[in-house]
């Protein structure tokens, strides 16, 4: 019997195969983000044996993070057009075969190409998992639900990500933090044959080479710019600078005047999908910061193990399992203002007490900081995929999840690249160096917090609202 009529999405789908497929879902965004922080707590081990410079560790992660930004939108417009299902479980095989080629990789060059690879598969995975989720839940309640559930994977996969690296990494090696995901992949791959229907939008939209490529290159050239600052001439910066306007520019005029672009600008007359790019952006750029800062202190400045240091964060870990179903049955019943604002004043407050940590500073009282990112991030993520397709027609809800989605792994990347650039120089000079270099990194997650309690009261009013049922007002029948 054909999946797609074992489970048709909508309203005759049994709330048993809903959830089935709702949980195959939340599998592949686990893999697929959790492939970020997990790699994390492994860094110092890839450093000695592969011999990694700091920008080769911010590669091992920003090559990852950066095929996911630039190249989610266009998975989604692939989904729409050749069926979701199909691209689902393309994405789940290349993601697959790329965590085995990182488990291999013999340098840190092979390493890096490795990671691009399992990227390619990734973007396949997230958008497009979003979108089943989105036409499988038709009832608005029980779809806020779902969509919270599937938007809290993505925290808890974050916080829990350095826990079982540090486990596996003390146990069975770094390269186990790749190899662990393929029978995860093979699992995914049969229940998803088995169980996800197919789908398609009513209408697909055309690829948009150009715009893709200009969003590739505007990417490309600030993350560059950022990890590579301190090795390349001034002339050079100043031409990727140079080329990163030209390509934003670029992307303005060119998509604005296409029939069928791949970024639907018309969406950013939404302010509640715009508000929640910036505050993914904000949210993942400011948590992956500090995990990227937090990993070296703990290993290399206090001299902790793999799995020790993995077990300072898994009260992270422990909140967001908590938080995020609190964070979930509030959006569903009262939207995502209270969330959000709990969310961006915890990373605020958590940036300011961290300003305190030193190289001697108690563990109990350093995992007592670390408790207000873990509030932090098990509130941001359900409400911010929420907010992101609110209001928005079901068949633009891949789109408007992409944007989102992009919108985290900007954050994820920019984080990681900042962050590296500030305490880069440091590793290596003493705790007491890496905790003053640190302080701009601290200082950064105290205004990404208050930027997020800023746009949380901008995206969240009646006017907000009016501008999202005005956007989707301009896609009639779509």
């Amino acid at each position: 019997m054909e999946p797609s009529t074992l489970l048709t999405p909508g309203p005759d789908a049994t709330r048993r195969a809903r959830l089935l497929v709702l949980t195959i879902c939340c599998a592949s965004i686990i893999v697929v983000v959790m492939d970020i922080s997990i790699v994390n707590v492994a860094l110092p081990d890839v450093r000695r044996d592969l011999g990694a410079s700091p920008s080769g560790l911010q590669w091992t992660i920003d090559g990852y993070t950066l095929v996911l930004a630039a190249f989610l939108v266009l998975a989604g417009s692939m989904a729409d057009r050749f069926g979701r299902r199909r691209v689902f479980l393309i994405g789940l095989t290349i993601f697959g075969l790329g965590s085995l080629c990182c488990g291999l990789a013999p340098g840190i060059g092979w390493l890096v190409a490795a990671r691009v690879a399992q990227a390619v598969g990734g973007t396949m995975l997230n958008p497009v998992a979003m979108a089943i989720v989105v036409n499988t839940f038709t009832d608005p309640a029980e779809r806020a639900r779902a969509i919270g559930v599937f938007g809290s994977m993505s925290g808890l996969a974050l916080a829990l990500g350095p826990v079982l690296g540090g486990v596996l990494v003390d146990t069975l090696g770094w390269r186990s933090v790749f190899f662990v995901n393929v029978p995860i992949v093979i699992a995914a791959i049969v229940a998803a044959l088995r169980f996800v229907p197919e789908s398609r939008a009513a209408r697909a939209r055309r690829f948009d080479p150009v715009g893709q490529l200009l969003v590739a290159l505007l990417l490309s050239c600030v993350v560059y710019v950022v990890i590579e600052a301190r090795v390349l001439s001034w002339s050079l910066i100043l031409t990727l600078v140079a080329a990163a306007v030209l390509s934003l520019v670029g992307i303005v005029r060119y998509e604005s005047r296409r029939r069928e672009p791949l970024l639907e600008l018309r969406l950013f007359r939404s302010v509640p999908l715009a508000s929640a790019i910036v505050m993914a952006l904000f949210a993942l750029c400011g948590f992956q910061a500090f995990l990227f800062v937090t990993t070296l202190y703990l290993q290399d400045v206090r001299g902790l193990s793999p799995m020790a240091a993995g077990l300072c964060l898994l009260p992270i870990g422990g909140l967001v399992l908590l938080l995020s179903i609190v964070s979930g049955r509030l959006v569903a019943a009262h939207g995502p203002r209270r969330p959000l604002l709990v969310a961006g004043g915890a990373l605020a407050v958590g940036g300011a007490v961290l300003l305190w940590l030193t190289p001697d500073t108690a563990l109990p009282l350093v995992m007592g900081m670390y408790l207000l990112v873990g509030v932090f991030l098990g509130m941001v993520n359900p409400p911010i995929t929420n907010t992101a397709v609110s209001g928005m027609p079901r068949s633009m809800a891949g789109l408007a999840g992409a944007l989102a989605s992009s919108g985290r792994q900007t954050g994820t990347t920019l984080g990681v690249a900042i962050a590296g650039a500030i305490v880069g120089p440091a590793l290596g000079r003493g705790g007491v160096a890496f905790t003053t270099t640190a302080h701009s990194v601290w200082w950064m997650l105290l205004g990404l917090g208050l930027g997020l309690v800023l746009l949380t009261l901008v995206s969240t009013g009646a006017w907000a609202e009016r501008t999202a049922q005005r956007a989707a007002a301009l896609f009639p029948g779509v």
